[in-house]
């Protein structure tokens, strides 16, 4: 799958999940719950977005030299901790379903997303805009695409395609209108505090 914007260029971190819209079409198995992290380096979070599945867990690092408030207020995980240079969070189990915006109260430029989905399939485009979805058996599904920049209350409508026994691959695509991106780099002056 190809995602791109309005002006042609290729959108990185959008959530591409593929639900199968026939009943008993076959999905792939669910896999076992893991721990991923969340890192806090030079006053950003990386990665600026992670995806999971229910029942993962989730830990944040502080890297910096200084400290950081990490928090969220999201109705799929809400929660606060403060983080001294060093020092990581207790794990976080993501149970409910949805996206989360996570920040830093101290420093406001620092801005992080988790999308917790049970789609059966699910993936991340990287920087060229591609996503890449395996094992998908014959049948027809809705592609569904969320991204932190989408307008709020806009959503994406679903593509529905059709894998035919036959055949091997199937492309699309997706235009996206989005807002700017509002991370800003690091202020260097406030760096240590």
């Amino acid at each position: 799958m190809q995602l791109s914007d309005v002006h042609g260029k290729p959108i990185e971190d959008a959530v591409v999940s593929v639900t199968p819209q026939s009943a008993g079409q076959p999905i792939s198995p669910r896999p076992a719950s893991v721990t991923r992290y969340i890192d806090q380096k030079n006053e950003t979070f990386v990665p600026y977005l992670q995806v999971f599945r229910p029942g993962d867990r989730l830990v944040f690092r502080n890297s910096d030299p200084t400290r950081h408030h990490v928090y969220s207020f999201a109705p799929a995980k809400s929660f606060e901790f403060v983080l001294t240079s060093g020092e990581s969070s207790t794990p976080l189990i993501l149970d409910k379903l949805g996206a989360v915006a996570v920040g830093c109260n101290i420093h406001d430029s620092m801005i992080a997303y988790l999308y917790i989905s049970d789609a059966p399939w699910i993936g991340r485009s990287g920087a060229d805009g591609r996503v890449r979805l395996e094992g998908l058996p014959a049948g027809v599904y809705a592609i569904n695409v969320w991204h932190p920049q989408l307008r709020p209350g806009k959503v994406q409508a679903p593509q529905q395609i059709t894998i035919d026994p036959v055949v091997t691959a199937v492309n699309a695509a997706f235009v996206l209108s989005l807002l700017p991106d509002p991370r800003r780099p690091a202020d260097r002056e406030r760096l240590d505090y």
